[in-house]
C-alpha cells in the first residue's frame, strides 16, 4: 500500500492543482513534480521509525541476505510507507527516509566520489563518498512498472554516474543507520553492492563531483585513520567489512 501524505490541509492543495482526484495515485509523480516546480515542495518517501527499527538500536550497518532484508524492513516499508513534503519530514525523527546507497565496485576496486565545493549540499563539500544514493521520490513509484526501492537505486545512479542502459546487477548488503547525528537521525541507508566488472563507469555530473576506482584495501585503511576524509556513512560501510563479502545479485 501506497499513500500521499501532506503536512498542509488538503484544501491548500485542491487550490494549487485542480481536480485533485485526477492525480491519486495514478497521476502521483506528476501532481509531485508541479508542486516541485510551481512552489518548491519536494516529497520524499518515508516510514514510521517503529515500523523499521521498532525499539532496536542499530549503529552502523545491519547485514542481512536479501530474503530477511526483503522480510523485516522492506515489505513492512512498502506497507507502511507514504510521501510527504521533504522541509517538514527532516525534522520529526519519528520517521525515517529510506535511502538507496549502491557500492560500486569492480572486483577489489571501489568507485569513490569527492563532493565539489559546487555541489549542491554544504555540509558535503570537499567529502569523500563510496555511496551512490538519495532520497526516494514519487517518480520511482511502481504504478509504471519496477519496484520502489529498485526503481529509486536505478535512478540515482543514472542520475551520478555514467552507466550501460542495462539491468545493473545489484546485491542487497542490508541497512545502515546512525542516530547519533541530527541528519542521520531521520535517514535509514538501504545498502547495495554494483558489480561493475563488465562495463564502464564514470561521473556524470562533472561540475560537483569526481570519482575513479580506488583499492577496497586502501580506502577501508584511509576510513579508519584519526582524519577520515569520508562521508558518516562511507566510514561504517567501509568499517564493517560488507564489501568483501557476496551475495545473489538482484536487477
Amino acid at each position: 500500500m501506497f499513500a500521499f501524505c501532506l503536512p498542509h490541509p488538503w484544501c491548500y492543495f485542491s487550490t494549487i492543482i485542480p481536480q485533485v482526484g485526477d492525480f491519486l495515485p495514478r497521476g502521483l509523480a506528476r501532481a509531485c513534480a508541479y508542486l516541485y516546480k510551481n512552489k518548491g515542495m519536494e516529497f520524499v518517501y518515508v516510514v514510521p521509525r517503529k515500523t523499521l527499527l521498532g525499539d532496536q538500536e542499530i549503529h552502523g550497518l545491519l547485514p542481512l541476505a536479501p530474503a530477511e532484508l526483503e522480510e523485516r524492513f522492506l515489505a513492512p516499508a512498502r506497507e507502511e510507507g507514504f510521501f510527504i513534503e521533504r522541509s517538514w519530514v527532516e525534522t520529526h525523527p519519528e520517521f525515517k527516509q529510506p535511502i538507496p546507497y549502491v557500492a560500486v565496485m569492480h572486483g577489489e576496486e571501489l568507485f569513490c566520489l569527492t563532493r565539489l565545493q559546487t555541489q549542491g549540499e554544504k555540509r558535503l563539500h570537499g567529502k569523500r563518498s563510496i555511496g551512490v544514493g538519495g532520497h526516494i521520490n514519487p517518480c520511482d513509484h511502481p504504478e509504471n512498472g519496477g519496484e520502489l526501492f529498485t526503481n529509486a537505486c536505478h535512478r540515482e545512479l543514472h542520475e551520478e554516474l555514467l552507466l550501460p542502459d542495462v539491468p545493473l546487477p545489484l546485491t542487497p548488503l542490508g541497512i545502515l543507520n546512525d542516530d547519533r547525528t541530527d541528519v542521520g537521525s531521520v535517514h535509514l541507508g538501504l545498502v547495495f553492492r554494483l558489480d561493475a566488472s563488465e562495463f564502464e563507469v564514470a561521473v556524470r555530473e562533472t561540475d560537483a563531483m569526481v570519482g575513479e576506482f580506488e583499492p577496497l584495501d586502501s580506502l577501508t585503511s584511509l576510513a579508519s585513520g584519526p582524519e577520515s576524509p569520508f562521508e558518516t556513512w562511507s566510514s561504517l560501510l567501509l568499517a564493517s567489512g560488507a564489501l568483501k563479502g557476496s551475495a545473489t545479485s538482484v536487477s
